[in-house]
């Protein structure tokens, strides 16, 4: 019999991404994002339901999220489930927990609600010389995770080449 684990999610950070290392050099993002729905309830109101999901982010995919996602920014999400489970210290008892491990992203959302890079104190921010305006204005963040890079434009003609 075949199985399928495939999540697509839409929704918008609920904090700041948090960027680790493991051990061998792994980067590691974690963070949440909250997704909407809207439906009608059986009295025909409009009614609002948020679901909150915590996501892992592995590689370069996490480390761009970390440098170019904040708190409430947009953001498309492809992944599969993972079922964690731990014994807790304190108390002993097991505990479980259900998350998304992302396999692709992508931004959404106007150029100007990217804000750039994250300041160079914040966590995942980086020099303003790599390439990101620490101002937060006119900075268009890289293609989406995992995308062929586009090939370079041909050179324009000089203009005695032009026909006319």
């Amino acid at each position: 019999m075949a199985n399928v684990n495939k999540v697509i999610l839409i929704g918008n950070l609920t904090r700041d991404p948090e960027l680790r290392v493991t051990p061998k050099g792994t980067p590691l993002c974690n963070f949440g994002l909250a997704v909407n729905r809207t439906f009608k309830d059986d009295a025909g109101q409009s009614r609002d339901e948020t679901t909150f999901v915590d996501i892992e982010a592995w590689g370069k995919q996490g480390e761009v999220i970390a440098k170019y996602c904040i708190k409430g920014r947009p953001l498309y999400v492809e992944g599969r489930l993972k079922f964690d489970q731990w014994e807790d210290k304190t108390s002993g008892q097991k505990r479980s927990k259900l998350k998304v491990v992302l396999e692709q992203f992508q931004f959404l959302g106007a150029p100007d609600s990217a804000r750039g890079p994250r300041p160079e104190g914040g966590p995942g921010g980086g020099p303003p010389d790599e390439g990101g305006d620490p101002s937060g204005g006119g900075h268009v963040p890289p293609p989406r995770a995992g995308a062929a890079p586009r090939p370079a434009a041909p050179a324009a003609p000089a203009d005695e080449d032009v026909p006319f």
